[in-house]
């Protein structure tokens, strides 16, 4: 009787598991009729009724200024697939819950594999399409995520190593997978493969070269030896394109220039738009004030500052909002750069006419004050207006008094608010050397030349990871990234100023060493990826083994 009913609610399951959720488009294309379940490549955007089979590729040149597009074919909708991983959850609970898995293998070894967002393609496309393309390259600059997806395969995960000069086979492969209180993948619903040819990169003997350190850099040059070749090597890469939109290298070691490289154009004076890394600047000065009386300490509250109920959506809770929340990011604010949906992401606030009043305005999430972080712009704002207030003459002539002139830093540009107020959110510019020396002032515990600029207590702080029980990052303390990077068995821990682009100041805790990466590769996937593997692959070797 046990055994008659076990049969019976299988053939129950494998009923649910077998129906469609939902009707996909019939499969009418020849083409897609002939390939059921493959990927094939092409070098034109062709739509789907106008393919024919010579259209199809088996090999291909590799070259990034002509079309690459796949077109995958498969027997089914996205969604139905995804149904028969958990057939109880409805049509937008699998929406929201999955989406393709793709995987890159060359010459038979797996370089990469993602999950793609659940936001990546349209809701619509994803219930019924059983047909779709992607675009890799294409000479009109076309915008897709999956042009992203490529980047990410390709510049930040190893794919540019793998396809070296010579012949290779690309396999690509797609499933599809849904993350709910378990982890599902399902079978393969594509996957193809073709010959790419890469061609030799033409580099001259001039851009593999270390660049010879020039007189005035305003550092004494060091005289230690380091790894050349793993320099050369860096060199050869940026050159073939292989690290891109690099603009400088500055390596300090023991207070002294061991290494200054400039690449694309730029030069020791050209200044740099870091983006983010003058987060950091934010909290230095903020320490500064401290330091000079002029605020209390970091522990004082919005509403010191602020008549919080003038000011919407306002709730008790703000009246705890405290200076050093802004810096850990950790507010409890309803903003979070890294959610498109978030009111306080900071594309929302750059159009309004007052970016304080913006982030005041904002309504607080359930987040507990302190605990939860979220990267938050606006907030940084906000840290620079309650300095703009509390020092004499304003945060900008504050700024070059305290900090900017003892360091001999004389050549920057700040981005300035609607009220003409410097930005802390970022967008300061300078040349790597000045950054470096903002970079070796942390590293010498806040001192410049005999004189305590920054105190050692506020550094040590603004050097503590707030956030160690937090696994998805590896850490974060007042405007200060925490990283820790590997090289073989060794591992050393810096704290970084990181700014949109690949920007990096980079200073290590337990090594004499401070390094700046300068970076154009702005909204790019790669762009801390590539500059992480710079540091990781090269630069640390070089100048520690």
């Amino acid at each position: 009787m046990k055994t008659s009913l076990l049969f019976v609610l299988i053939l129950i399951n494998s009923f649910f598991f077998a129906q469609n959720i939902v009707e996909p488009e019939k499969i009418e294309n020849s083409v897609h009729k002939n390939h059921l379940n493959k990927i094939v490549f092409l070098d034109k955007v062709i739509p789907l009724e106008n393919i024919k089979e010579s259209d199809l590729l088996k090999t291909m040149i590799f070259q990034e200024d002509k079309n690459f597009d796949i077109r995958i074919f498969m027997d089914n909708s996205l969604v139905n697939y995804l149904h028969q991983l958990d057939f109880s959850l409805t049509v937008d609970e699998l929406l929201k819950k999955g989406n393709y898995q793709f995987s890159f293998t060359v010459d038979g070894k797996l370089i990469y594999t993602e999950n793609l967002n659940t936001g990546a393609g349209t809701p619509e496309s994803k219930k019924v399409k059983t047909s779709f393309r992607i675009p890799f390259f294409s000479t009109t600059n076309e915008d897709s995520w999956g042009r992203y997806l490529w980047m990410r395969f390709y510049l930040a995960n190893g794919g540019i190593d793998a396809l070296e000069t010579g012949n290779h086979v690309l396999k690509i492969e797609i499933k599809p997978y849904l993350k709910t209180s378990t982890f599902k993948i399902g079978n393969v619903i594509a996957t193809g493969e073709i010959q790419l040819t890469v061609p030799p990169k033409n580099v001259s003997e001039d851009q593999i070269a270390i660049q010879k350190i020039m007189p005035k850099s305003g550092w004494k040059v060091s005289e230690e030896k380091f790894n050349h070749e793993k320099i050369r090597a860096l060199n050869q890469k940026i050159a073939e394109n292989r690290f891109r939109d690099i603009t400088g290298i500055v390596v300090i070691k023991n207070e002294k220039l061991l290494l200054e490289e400039y690449f694309n154009g730029y030069k020791r004076d050209s200044l740099n738009d870091t983006r983010s890394v003058g987060k950091s600047f934010s909290s230095a000065l903020m320490g500064i004030a401290i330091k000079d009386g002029y605020i209390k300490n970091e522990n004082q509250s919005l509403k010191e500052f602020y008549d919080l109920k003038e000011f919407n959506n306002y709730s008790p809770k703000k009246d705890s909002i405290t200076i050093k929340s802004l810096l850990t990011m950790s507010s409890g604010f309803d903003g979070n750069d890294q959610d498109e949906e978030s009111p306080g992401n900071e594309e929302n606030m750059y159009p309004t006419d007052n970016w304080v009043k913006f982030v005041l305005n904002l309504p607080m999430t359930e987040n507990k004050i302190g605990k939860t972080w979220n990267y938050f712009t606006a907030g940084v704002v906000l840290t620079g207006d309650i300095l703009d207030r509390s020092v004499p003459k304003g945060l900008e002539h504050y700024a070059q008094k305290k900090l900017f002139q003892p360091l001999g830093i004389t050549n920057y540009k700040w981005q300035f608010t609607p009220q003409q107020k410097p930005s802390l959110a970022g967008g300061l510019k300078m040349n790597a050397l000045d950054f470096a020396k903002f970079g070796q002032l942390y590293k010498n515990n806040g001192i410049w030349n005999g004189k305590s600029i920054v105190d050692k207590n506020w550094i040590k702080k603004s050097f503590t990871n707030y956030f160690a029980d937090n696994k998805d990052f590896e850490g974060y303390g007042y405007l200060f990234w925490r990283k820790v990077y590997k090289v073989g068995d060794k591992s050393f821990e810096a704290y970084l100023s990181n700014g949109n682009g690949g920007n990096k100041i980079i200073i290590f805790t337990a090594l004499p060493v401070v390094m700046v990466i300068t970076a154009k590769a702005y909204n790019k996937p790669y762009a801390h990826l590539q500059a992480d593997r710079m540091v990781q692959e090269y630069l640390l070797p070089a100048v520690c083994e």
